[in-house]
């Protein structure tokens, strides 16, 4: 089973997910997987494709946001908040380290809660995002 990182009750986070996590992934209460790695960014990771047929047919909602690793722009951050909105909760996002997920999820949170409040969540569930305070000050 993947390591699943708490941010909030709404929402976690997690490395790489296989298509044999998705049945705990399940099980551990989750109703939305998000999944935020490009198709092909790595040899070992399963299509997303296939992981949203598991999904599927496990009854899990899936979406399909992907962010490329180190270019993440606003439209990424609309689009996962959307995703967020758009389904049932609590949503488990993965990409490969956990790290762009807590990102796209910071980025949704600013405005709504201070930056302190932000980086100690992210740090907490084991993210360094301290890096973004200035992005999350502006809100």
């Amino acid at each position: 089973m993947a390591d699943i990182r708490t941010l909030t009750p709404e929402i976690a986070v997690a490395p790489q997910l296989r298509i044999e996590d998705l049945a705990a992934v399940k099980e551990a209460g989750f109703k939305t997987v998000i999944n935020n790695r490009p198709d092909g960014e790595s040899m070992d990771q399963p299509p997303g494709a296939a992981l949203e047929a598991e999904a599927k047919r496990l009854g899990l909602d899936y979406r399909y946001v992907p962010v490329v690793s180190g270019a993440m722009t606003m439209d990424d951050v609309t689009a996962f908040d959307a995703a967020l909105s758009e389904t049932e909760g609590p949503a488990l996002a993965f990409c490969r380290s956990g790290t762009r997920s807590a990102t796209l999820w910071a980025f949704t949170q600013a405005g709504a809660r201070s930056p302190d409040e932000i980086l100690t969540i992210a740090g907490n569930a084991g993210y360094d995002l301290s890096g973004m305070r200035p992005y999350l000050q502006r809100g």
